[in-house]
């Protein structure tokens, strides 16, 4: 604040971000893309991130392996999380502890769910090196990270079958009634 009161932007620089975890197929990029435009902040996907430092994730996978891409994930989610964004994090991120500490500690957080029903028909032909094995991989994938996920989220918000503006407006209502 200056003397002369507070400048445009002032009240984001205090606004924890929004960070929207999740199984892949979730559609986190997708609602958190719309969200941060119906409330006016900046929007950040991790993953494209690391895409555009390091190439694309399977390749990243293929050539250095999930540690490597793990570390340079949870280097960008550090980066991304900065006060009024909107950040769409990797399915695996809160896999790290330092960022589960920054979760906890830094943002305000969104469970985005999926059935396997529908996660199996966003992932059709998709190239997730995670799931290369066959969906089966993405249903014990989501299985173990759930508790992490639900130990981390404010809320939640499912998108198996619920429109993408709906989840946009109840989850603008939910951060302006928590005053977030």
């Amino acid at each position: 604040m200056t003397a002369d009161g507070p400048r445009p932007g002032d009240e984001a620089s205090a606004t924890p971000p929004v960070a929207l975890i999740g199984p892949m197929a979730a559609g986190k990029t997708s609602i958190g893309r719309k969200l941060a435009a119906r409330i006016g902040r900046t929007f950040v996907d991790t993953d494209r991130l690391v895409v555009l430092e390091h190439g694309p994730i399977p390749d990243i996978f293929a050539e250095h392996g999930e540690a490597t891409f793990r570390r340079w994930e949870a280097e960008a989610v550090q980066r991304a999380l900065t006060p009024g964004a909107v950040v769409a994090l990797g399915g695996g991120a809160v896999l790290d502890e330092a960022t589960r500490a920054l979760l906890r500690e830094q943002a305000t957080v969104v469970l985005v769910t999926v059935d396997a029903e529908a996660a199996e028909r966003r992932l059709a032909g998709g190239g997730r090196p995670l799931i290369a094995a066959g969906f089966d991989a993405w249903r014990r994938i989501a299985a173990e990270r759930e508790p992490i996920y639900r130990a981390l989220a404010d809320t939640t918000v499912d998108t198996s079958r619920t429109p993408m503006a709906r989840l946009v407006e109840q989850l603008e209502a939910w951060l302006s009634e928590h005053g977030r």
